[in-house]
């Protein structure tokens, strides 16, 4: 039989005083099994409802740009995975880590850019009587370090949401894959009608 972790323990207990739920001596232990299985069905079902953090529209931008989550370029399964995780923000903290990452991710990308002369390949400093300082700037070696610390940033953002990081050229396979209609309907919104059989129905129902 599987056992709840105490994370999940304390989601639980978190949800349930949430909905004013308590109970009492005289509680029996069928019925206490009863409300427990109900808010783990809640919390696994529709976690959107049940935790009440999420990215706002800004912030959603943002992370989908770093991961390079294009609605029209990656497959629709993989855009509601981000939605959803974007949505179901388990506590404040959580999120406050979030928004540190995107910052952290913009901040990388901005030192990818050779133009302004920013970001250097090398940094020396020397300390004695008369302190030094040395930046060496080849542009080719800074666009390669740069970019891969700014991959590092979007792999750890795509690690606390649990998706794919899109912008990493190895996931960057699988971005025009788009089978299966059956994923449309899991994006917000109405319903893909441009189906075969949606239409046959449609013109051929009684």
């Amino acid at each position: 039989m599987a056992q709840l972790t105490q994370n999940e323990l304390e989601q639980i207990q978190s949800y349930l005083a949430q909905q004013g739920v308590t109970f009492n001596a005289n509680t029996t232990d069928a019925t206490k099994r009863e409300i427990v299985y109900a808010a783990i069905n809640q919390i696994t079902r529709n976690p959107a409802q049940v935790f009440g953090y999420k990215l706002d529209d800004y912030n959603f931008s943002r992370t989908a740009y770093h991961l390079a989550y294009n609605i029209a370029t990656v497959p629709a399964g993989d855009y509601a995975r981000l939605i959803e995780a974007c949505n179901s923000i388990p506590s404040e903290f959580y999120n406050d880590k979030i928004v540190q990452q995107i910052e952290r991710c913009e901040e990388a990308e901005r030192f990818t850019e050779l133009a302004d002369g920013r970001a250097t390949s090398r940094q020396e400093t020397i300390l004695g009587d008369v302190s030094r300082s040395i930046n060496i700037q080849d542009k080719r070696e800074t666009a390669r370090i740069w970019r891969e610390n700014y991959m590092y940033e979007c792999d750890r953002l795509a690690q606390m949401l649990y998706v794919p990081n899109y912008r990493d050229p190895v996931a960057s396979r699988y971005r025009f894959e788009r089978s299966g209609g059956e994923f449309i309907q899991a994006i917000p919104g109405p319903p893909d009608v441009s189906r075969s059989d949606r239409l046959y129905f449609q013109a051929n129902w009684r």
